[in-house]
């Protein structure tokens, strides 16, 4: 907790996808500025983990994004041990990669379901608390809603939708005094982009993306922009900075990668298969396996 008071200090805050990556940052982040944070994933142990590692009161919900009946109950009980909730970070997400032909249809789909309806369920859960606090909801983003990028299909859709869903959003709430940020993230130190480093096609693609947009970022440095703009209750935020930038070109991306890609898929596709991923990254292994527990 610093000493000085800031204008988090001593608020209640959601954060999914908490268990690990982006979340826990952001988790961390918070709770080093006296926040305390309510941390929502697939993970038990993983949360657990987090939650020892924050250095206020924190307390874990295990629970699906998709749920409905789920997320409301947890919603309930975070208000009923933890108090009203000031702050939602929509961030719990999945990536898939590989020729949308290809994809297995459930995973595809389920990408979807987690990153755009699992923040839809997320914000309907927790909007009753935002209302009463005059809150904020950050959404969290990518470059990938503002140009799209080929493999990526599922991805590229569903953090589109998040964007244009955050600003319908914004709209709607503003003259209720709830604040609502988009965080365009570009790639993020964590084990899902790790995971798209370790199939071929994707790693290429990335590797022949301009040098600025295929660095990769600490999440704790990212975490510091997302919390920063939610201390301003920010209309969005962009990590890094020069991804601003892209909102001026974004008509001109679409044929720009079409042409591209057009170039250099066939070259890479003599080098490199091109097969669909799965559910990439130590996130999305996670819930692949609790899925199937709860099927089983």
């Amino acid at each position: 907790m610093t000493d000085t008071a800031g204008p988090l200090e001593g608020r209640v805050a959601v954060v999914t996808g908490a268990a690990r990556g982006v979340g826990a940052a952001v988790a961390r982040e918070l709770g080093s500025r006296g926040v305390t944070v309510a941390l929502i994933g697939r993970e038990a142990s993983g949360l657990a983990r987090v939650r020892g590692s924050l250095p206020g009161p924190a307390r874990c919900w295990e629970v699906d994004v998709t749920d409905d009946a789920g997320m409301a109950e947890a919603a309930d009980e975070v208000r009923e041990q933890l108090g009203p909730v000031s702050v939602v970070v929509a961030n719990a997400g999945l990536a898939e990669g590989g020729p949308f032909a290809e994809s297995d249809p459930v995973t595809w789909r389920r990408v979807i379901e987690v990153n755009l309806i699992g923040s839809a369920i997320t914000a309907r859960a927790f909007l009753p608390q935002l209302h009463t606090t005059r809150g904020y909801y950050l959404q969290i983003a990518s470059l990938a809603s503002i140009g799209a990028a080929p493999m990526m299909s599922a991805y590229c859709a569903s953090k589109a939708g998040v964007e244009s869903f955050a600003h319908s959003l914004r709209a709607e709430l503003a003259h209720q005094h709830v604040g609502v940020g988009i965080g365009y993230l570009n790639w993020t130190d964590t084990e899902m982009i790790r995971g798209v480093d370790q199939q071929p096609v994707l790693r290429e693609l990335r590797a022949h993306m301009p040098r600025p947009a295929r660095k990769v970022y600490p999440a704790e440095t990212v975490a510091r922009h997302m919390v920063r703009a939610v201390e301003r209750r920010s209309a969005a935020v962009y990590s890094p900075g020069w991804l601003r930038a892209t909102q001026w070109v974004r008509a001109a991306m679409p044929p720009v990668v079409t042409a591209y890609s057009k170039r250099e898929l066939p070259r890479l596709k003599q080098r490199v298969p091109f097969e669909p991923t799965g559910l990439l990254g130590a996130g999305g292994r996670a819930d692949a396996a609790a899925r199937r527990g709860a099927d089983g």
